[in-house]
């Protein structure tokens, strides 16, 4: 008799079980897949390790009357959570099921949220996240009883934020819940024509203000790019995975292990092609990713957030197979100048990179910051002390090149000189310090004396000529204000050897203050 009733449980089980995969749902996995996507399981699937997942909570369902008098069979309450490994290393992943009610998740989908973050902070692994819908159900939500308790999971989100990874890839519609999950996210993944992010989608603001918008009007992946808050876009979810496995390929798991070393895989440039990528002359720009692909290990650079304020870049890559945070201005965009949004993509880079103990590289090319009207209506005062902020507060080692020019507070900004503890100060002989643009500053400071003098034109260019020769990277270096004027073929040698022999943390400077109160 036990025999057979453990036959039938087991027969029960098996049966619960196939009720809720992607074979006992066909038409419902076939309209997903008709919309150019793969199923939330499919999608699991594809980025972790081959067999390698556990589900948790597979046969959740929502509880009684949530949806309404008419029950709906909702498999696994709308989301698929578990633990698998990415590349042999574990990791937490929630992935919301498009064809359960639009993606969303009641009560039931809300505690396995919690439980996924749950265990990825217990065991310290990356939090990946996987939306495709608009976040908390309606029907379960038009309820007092439900509603008034909140939403804790945001609360865990904080917690892991700056001790696991938080990755999100959004894969569908992620208005509402999923864009406040991408805010905290260390990085956010879009598919171009597929993606959207935003506090509302169309109805409700249609509803709310009259306006009729598109989904991509209101939140498409290139918009979204555009403005910070989608790190990479792309064109296929496969690319969307692997741009996932490599982000975490410079990341520990957690901020209480090492680095994630890996073999020097050596420079992709000769030395007679990196002297020639700086123009000496000032007034002509090059593209700074050059300078990025010539110092750091071949095929390593991963820029994130390229389309958005582009005046600055921000670039994993590795030095002597170590993991490196490079910031560095462009001169293609705004001659390099910091901007507020330049600062703000610059200040949350930093700080991601000394959560996990990224070493930073700055590569020095700044007119300064951003002068005028713009600068007063987005704040910079308040920006520009938020990158000052990060550089201040971090921990990992940091190391700094001169490239070209190195003006004002920018140049301080950008960890120039002395001016946060670099572990290696360097400047090319292309390099130009000091307070600002030589002839800006003869203008302002001499435009009396100018115009007083018999011949106005020759008077300032003697005293520009005069200024330009106290302007001079071996001055710098005389001064030691830097620790050596290098040639730029010899360079990467250098910082190498820096990164090695610096410890992975500093100690804190202020040791017993609980925290910094950031400008912004």
């Amino acid at each position: 008799m036990s025999q057979d009733i453990s036959v039938s449980s087991a027969e029960e089980l098996k049966r619960r079980r196939a009720r809720v995969e992607d074979g006992g749902r066909p038409e419902s996995i076939r309209r997903q897949h008709d919309l150019g996507k793969l199923s939330a399981r499919e999608r699991v699937d594809t980025l972790v390790d081959d067999g390698t997942f556990r589900e948790l909570g597979m046969l959740a369902e929502p509880e009684e009357g949530s949806l309404g008098p008419d029950e709906i069979f909702a498999p696994r309450d709308g989301v698929i959570i578990g633990l698998g490994r990415i590349d042999g290393r574990r990791a937490a992943i929630m992935s919301f099921d498009f064809t359960v009610f639009g993606g969303t998740f009641g009560t039931t989908g809300a505690l396995k949220m919690t439980r996924c973050m749950e265990l990825a902070r217990r065991y310290g692994v990356p939090m990946i996240m996987i939306f495709d819908g608009g976040g908390g159900r309606i029907q379960g939500a038009l309820e007092s009883r439900h509603f008034a308790a909140g939403f804790e999971q945001f609360q865990y989100a904080v917690d892991l934020s700056g001790y696991v990874p938080l990755v999100t890839v959004v894969l569908g519609q992620g208005f509402g819940g999923p864009s406040n999950f991408a805010s905290l996210a260390d990085l956010v993944v879009m598919v171009r024509g597929m993606s959207t992010l935003g506090i509302a989608g169309p109805p409700l603001v249609r509803g709310a203000t009259g306006e009729k918008l598109t989904n991509d009007e209101l939140g498409g992946a290139d918009l979204q790019a555009s403005l910070g808050l989608s790190d990479i876009v792309v064109d296929t979810e496969a690319e969307a995975f692997d741009a996932v496995r490599v982000f975490l390929g410079y990341l520990p798991s957690n901020s209480g292990e090492p680095p994630f070393v890996t073999d020097d895989e050596g420079a992709s440039s000769t030395a007679a092609e990196i002297r020639t990528m700086v123009p000496p002359d000032s007034r002509q720009s090059y593209d700074v990713r050059g300078v990025i692909d010539a110092l750091v290990d071949s095929n390593t650079a991963f820029e994130l957030r390229p389309s958005h304020a582009p005046n600055i870049v921000t670039s994993f890559a590795r030095l002597g197979g170590r993991p490196v945070g490079v910031i560095a201005n462009q001169p293609l965009h705004l001659g390099g100048a910091l901007d507020s949004w330049a600062c703000e993509k610059a200040a949350h880079f930093i700080s991601m990179c000394d959560a996990f103990g990224v070493a930073l590289l700055f590569l020095v090319d700044i007119p300064g910051f951003l002068v005028g009207m713009e600068s007063v209506t987005t704040q910079l005062v308040r920006r520009s002390g938020r990158i000052i902020f990060e550089l201040g507060e971090a921990t990992v080692p940091r190391m700094s090149v001169v490239l070209r020019k190195g003006y004002g507070t920018g140049y301080i900004a950008m960890c120039g000189g002395r001016s946060f503890s670099a572990d290696l100060a360097l400047a090319w002989p292309t390099a130009e310090i000091c307070t600002m643009a030589v002839e800006g500053a003869v203008d302002i400071a001499y435009r009396r004396e100018i115009r007083a003098a018999q011949d106005p034109a020759a008077r300032r260019a003697e005293l520009i000529a005069g200024f330009r020769s106290r302007v001079d990277p071996f001055l710098a270096a005389q001064g030691f204000g830097l620790d050596d004027v290098v040639d730029p073929a010899e360079t990467r040698e250098l910082l190498v050897d820096a990164l090695r022999e610096a410890p992975c943390r500093r100690p804190p400077r202020a040791p017993y203050k609980r925290r910094g109160v950031s400008p912004i």
